[in-house]
């Protein structure tokens, strides 16, 4: 196995990382037994061909037969009849010989089926061993679609830009711009790879955002989701977008406000939260809004809230990863990051993992992982 054909497989699919949602980002390169190139691709906006179709495209295109040839996959080949054809039925009638993946596709429709299907027809297939650094980098390209097929919730990533003492707004309400523009720039790139952006209604009363993806290209916008109990969400809010999906999730009163959301697009999802003793609190019940969300093809969700809504989810344990911002600055007294005390002993503290630290023009970006949420 050349450990470079799957590197270069793997940069294909990064490069896919804003266009295929809900789909995994998988590319795929095929080479001859002279390790000549015949043909490589990566996998397209939802309904369109995947990795393996592109690059037998590819191959096609520049006249090159595939026949006995090699493909280097960073997923297992599809099996079932979805938005497209099976993927490993392409791989064998094009004539391939070898199949070389990096991860098994955790997607019950598939879970072994293409490998299985690849074998019966005398192709040969490899399959990285779980820890090797490639099937892990793979992994990590596509943990929303792991964590959405495996636990049925999407990956949950919590974005802050505060000051150094970890101040994200002052007392009267100003928070507009505490990181630079730089950091700014990042936060939309990693908007326009999840699936959805998440908010709060008070984000959405005090700072009328558009909370989209602006300051990066990107071929899609992500759907957008509002937790909002008593459906406050103004019908005139510059969220609503042309051909862009609204989830606001509410606790199933206030009916009369509905339909002038319905009538600007408006998804209304009525999840009320109710008690230990079963009765209702009035408040949305945020672990069964993630299930429905998974239900809904997120694979990866983006949240941007205020202190309090960020609390909620970290008090229930529905936050997966940090994106944190922290400008070279002290501001004192205002809002916090998120409220989640106060603890009577350290040990209550959620305990998390720095996946990486990196400057982002004057301002330090974080990305922090809840111990043990990547293990399943």
């Amino acid at each position: 196995m050349n450990d470079s054909h799957l590197r270069n497989a793997l940069l294909l699919a990064q490069s896919a990382i804003k266009l295929t949602n809900p789909n995994p980002r998988v590319g795929c390169y095929i080479e001859d037994a002279s390790g000549r190139v015949l043909g490589q691709g990566h996998t397209q906006k939802a309904g369109g061909p995947h990795a393996e179709v592109m690059a037998l495209r590819d191959a096609a295109e520049k006249g090159n037969s595939v026949e006995g040839a090699t493909a280097y996959v960073t997923l297992e080949p599809c099996s079932h009849h979805g938005r497209t054809g099976p993927c490993c039925d392409a791989l064998i009638q094009a004539g391939i010989k070898k199949v070389v993946a990096t991860n098994l596709d955790p997607n019950p429709l598939v879970a072994g089926n293409g490998f299985a299907r690849l074998r019966a027809a005398g192709v040969e297939v490899e399959v990285l061993a779980p820890d090797h650094p490639l099937a892990v980098q793979s992994r990590e390209l596509n943990i929303g679609f792991f964590s959405r097929m495996i636990r049925k919730t999407p990956w949950v990533r919590m974005k802050v830009a505060a000051s150094l003492d970890g101040t994200t707004a002052l007392d009267n309400g100003a928070s507009q711009w505490i990181t630079g523009p730089d950091a700014r720039a990042d936060g939309h790139a990693w908007r326009a790879r999840s699936c959805a952006i998440l908010t709060g209604i008070g984000t959405v009363l005090a700072d009328r955002p558009r909370l989209d993806v602006r300051l990066v290209d990107t071929p899609r916008q992500p759907h957008l989701v509002v937790v909002d109990s008593t459906l406050e969400t103004p019908p005139d809010a510059p969220f609503f977008i042309a051909g862009r999906a609204v989830f606001i999730y509410t606790n199933g009163q206030n009916a009369s406000k509905r339909a002038a959301l319905e009538q600007v697009g408006a998804t209304i999802v009525d999840m009320p939260e109710r008690n230990p003793q079963g009765e209702l609190t009035g408040k949305v019940d945020l672990a069964a809004m993630m299930r429905d969300l998974g239900r809904r093809e997120i694979n990866e969700l983006h949240v941007e809230a205020g202190f309090k809504l960020n609390g909620s989810l970290v008090r229930a344990g529905l936050v997966d990863e940090f994106v944190v911002y922290l400008a070279p600055k002290l501001l004192g007294q205002g809002a916090g990051m998120f409220h989640i005390g106060p603890l009577t002993e350290l040990s209550q503290g959620v305990q998390l993992e720095f996946k990486s630290t990196e400057m982002v023009g004057p301002d330090l970006r974080v990305v922090a992982r809840v111990q043990g949420r990547d293990r399943f």
